[in-house]
């Protein structure tokens, strides 16, 4: 297995979820609510959402406002490749640690970004499989 799907899967638990929709059927909704249920935080993360809470977490409309009120870990990524720059530029800017992007979505440029701030990346991976797969 990957060393940084290893470290994050190992170390994080307070995720914010970019692009989380209140849709229960959309992917977004289905990884997070099976990570609340294995004891992670899911912060939601959607300037577009018209709710005010997903899964029972306040939802904030960008990356920076949810850090201003909550530690983060990781930032799980449901967005198209071409909105990963802004995300993890972000990341870095606030200081968290990890970044993952779910499957069908990468980015080497800002990946490389990423790294060479010393964060963990993976690219084009479920968290919610990888968690299951890791399970005892």
């Amino acid at each position: 297995m990957n060393t940084d799907v290893e470290h994050i899967l190992a170390n994080c638990r307070t995720v914010a979820v970019v692009g989380l929709s209140p849709k229960t059927h959309r992917d977004s909704f289905e990884v997070a609510q099976y990570l609340q249920s294995h004891g992670w935080r899911v912060i939601p993360v959607n300037p577009l959402a018209k709710v005010p809470s997903i899964l029972g977490e306040r939802v904030y409309a960008s990356l920076t406002e949810a850090a201003a009120h909550e530690n983060i870990d990781l930032v799980d990524c449901f967005r198209n490749s071409e909105d990963i720059p802004p995300i993890v530029e972000e990341a870095i800017a606030l200081g968290i640690g990890a970044v993952w992007m779910q499957l069908g979505i990468a980015h080497p440029e800002a990946t490389a970004q990423a790294r060479a701030a010393g964060l963990r990346v993976v690219e084009d991976r479920c968290l919610k499989i990888d968690h299951a797969r890791a399970l005892p």
